[in-house]
């Protein structure tokens, strides 16, 4: 089961957010839940539901909620912003604090594991541990940007079905090495139906404006001052180099690394079980499952 609960983020943002298994019965003295919690936060352009099967498989043993991050699905889509890294930070630790989930393990995906690394570093006395998929730690460049606005302006929209969304981003999208079906869901799955047919339900420029964090600056130092273990995962195919993702392992005083042969950027969706063995294996290790 999933029910929907509601966290208020940075600015009074009323953020959405999905908690897996039965909701906690009991709480210790100071307020918390009996189980431990695991907060599940998306990249950019994605939505709480993509980490529907990783909470269901980790609500055995945690509360397991996954997070609509500010501009994205359920949640709040300010037109005035803020859409910096601070606001998204400060949203997960809304998030953690609000619904009596810490210390806990901070599970990441891209823009969403940006945020976990960065929350830790700020706010230690909350985490537990960390798993980064897919991200970079160094900034993206100004031609990123260029690229990024220029591909997210070729999408055909409106779909005028979501079996051809399914089919653009999964097989037809120029920017694909090869058909990713994973990919074609994970679109699928953030589109809303308007009378035109299906387009995206989120902002464009908001989604730029968000994704500037990462292009103009980097983020080693914060990467550094994280002090719970931390778990690095990369797709061989995805957009972490398997030379920076060393680097980071090294940058992190208690850093881990894996990777998942045959999985682009969404290595969560693309390769779940080859997922939940490294997730569940790194969790075990650090005695936490």
């Amino acid at each position: 089961m999933a029910r929907r609960v509601h966290v208020v983020g940075q600015g009074g943002v009323r953020l959405a957010a999905w908690e897996f298994g039965e909701p906690p019965r009991e709480k210790r003295a100071d307020g918390r839940a009996e189980r431990p919690g695991v907060l599940l936060l998306h990249g950019l352009l994605g939505r709480a539901s993509h980490w529907a099967d990783t909470a269901r498989w980790l609500s055995a043993r945690w509360r397991a909620v996954a997070l609509d991050q500010r501009g994205h699905g359920r949640s709040d889509k300010p037109a005035a912003g803020p859409f910096d890294r601070d606001a998204f930070v400060a949203d997960a630790e809304a998030a953690v604090e609000q619904l009596g989930l810490g210390p806990a393990v901070l599970i990441g995906h891209a823009m969403g594991a940006l945020t976990a690394w960065q929350l830790a570093a700020r706010r230690p006395d909350l985490v537990r541990a960390v798993v980064i998929c897919d991200m970079r730690a160094a900034a993206l460049g100004v031609r990123s940007r260029q690229e990024w606005s220029a591909w997210l302006a070729s999408w055909p929209v409106p779909f005028a079905t979501l079996a051809d969304v399914r089919r653009w981003f999964g097989e037809e999208d120029p920017a694909l090495d090869r058909p990713r079906p994973a990919r074609g869901d994970f679109f699928a799955e953030v589109m809303a139906e308007r009378a035109d047919g299906w387009r995206p339900g989120f902002s464009r420029p908001q989604m730029l404006a968000a994704r500037e964090g990462w292009v103009r600056e980097a983020h080693w130092d914060e990467l550094a001052l994280v002090q719970s273990p931390t778990l690095v995962v990369r797709g061989l195919d995805g957009e972490l180099g398997r030379a920076e993702a060393h680097e980071m392992v090294r940058v992190l005083p208690r850093g881990r690394y894996a990777d998942i042969p045959d999985a682009g950027h969404l290595v969560h969706l693309e390769r779940p079980a080859e997922w939940r063995e490294i997730v569940e294996g790194f969790l075990r290790d650090e005695g936490l499952w």
